[in-house]
């Protein structure tokens, strides 16, 4: 019998599609970000057993438009586009490719950082447009100064591996962490504000949440040094947008780097384009070719092995209490 996996969005890489093809799985890709309508009627018409959440949302009604979905796994680790409650109704579990991406995102949030930093955005735009500002340009170091994760999963715990050579003071808020691992210079703060008033580098590493929405808005930006920087290749929703351009624009922080927006894209008349400390990529932090296939490839197999009465990786199950007896 042959089972169909429907993608939101274009094929996977030619890896993980040839691997399916082995395992007699017919996968069926989708235009990026197709229309809502668009989607459910495709859905309905092709009854995936599967679903892959590569682009878009995937709400109860797509959900509900496939009587034989079985499982569904996000490309990726951000759930919170996937109706999770809806999924949870009819038993299917919702899988994340845990820690197949998460080498990338923190080599895409270190580089923020620097870019930040040295404002290399602005600088290489400054000399396409003729200018060399060699005199007034200054930067700052990252050595020696303090970075705070808020979030230590597989990202953050890499990207604290990744500042060591820079001998930088890491501090660490996760509410749910159980064991700080042993590194040097590593501090885990109970307190939030704490974290946030006391470090010159911010990058968040959460799962977007009700409870986080807006984590960072006028007064968390008020609380942060006059020099700090935050950056985030999270979830755009854990910022308020207005609040961040006020604080860039009258200077309460020194830069931000941004990989993730609210809403995305955002419009082409954004305020955030007018701010020079501003160092922004289009939601580009996992696609590197190596994750790619690592997420392509790990997405399938946890589908494929489910299908063949292998319970998913409980902490690569978002309703993993669908597992609990």
């Amino acid at each position: 019998m042959t089972r169909t996996i429907l993608l939101t969005g274009p094929e996977l890489t030619a890896e993980a599609m040839a691997y399916a093809a082995s395992q007699g799985v017919r996968i069926v890709p989708t235009v990026p970000y197709a229309p809502a309508d668009e989607l459910i009627t495709t859905i309905a018409t092709e009854q995936p057993d599967a679903i892959i959440v590569r682009q878009g949302k995937l709400t109860r009604e797509m959900i509900d438009a496939s009587l034989k979905l079985k499982i569904i796994a996000k490309h990726g680790v951000g759930y919170d586009t996937i109706d999770v409650v809806a999924a949870g109704e009819r038993g299917i579990p919702v899988t994340i490719a845990l820690g197949a991406n998460a080498q990338s995102v923190a080599e895409h949030a270190f580089a923020l950082m620097f870019a930040v930093a040295r404002r290399t955005a602005l600088l290489d735009a400054r000399m396409r447009d003729g200018h060399w500002d060699k005199a007034t340009s200054v930067g700052m170091e990252l050595s020696g100064k303090t970075l705070g994760l808020v979030g230590l999963g597989s990202i953050g715990r890499i990207l604290m591996e990744l500042v060591v050579p820079l001998k930088m003071q890491v501090k660490v808020y996760d509410p749910y962490l159980r064991e700080l691992p042993a590194a040097p210079n590593v501090e885990l703060v109970s307190d939030f504000n704490a974290l946030v008033e006391t470090c010159d580098i911010i990058s968040l590493h959460c799962p977007l949440t009700e409870a986080n929405r807006n984590l960072f808005g006028a007064a968390e930006f008020g609380r942060m040094r006059p020099n700090s920087i935050l950056i985030n290749t999270a979830r755009g929703e854990l910022v308020d947008t207005d609040a961040l351009v006020h604080a860039l624009s009258s200077r309460q922080i020194a830069g931000a780097g941004l990989d993730t927006f609210n809403p995305e894209p955002p419009p082409a008349d954004s305020p955030l384009w007018g701010l020079p400390t501003l160092v922004a990529t289009p939601h580009v932090g996992a696609n590197t070719f190596e994750a790619r296939d690592r997420v392509g490839l790990l997405a399938v197999e946890q589908i494929i092995n489910y299908w063949n009465g292998t319970a998913p990786d409980p902490r690569a199950v978002v309703n993993r209490h669908l597992f609990q007896s």
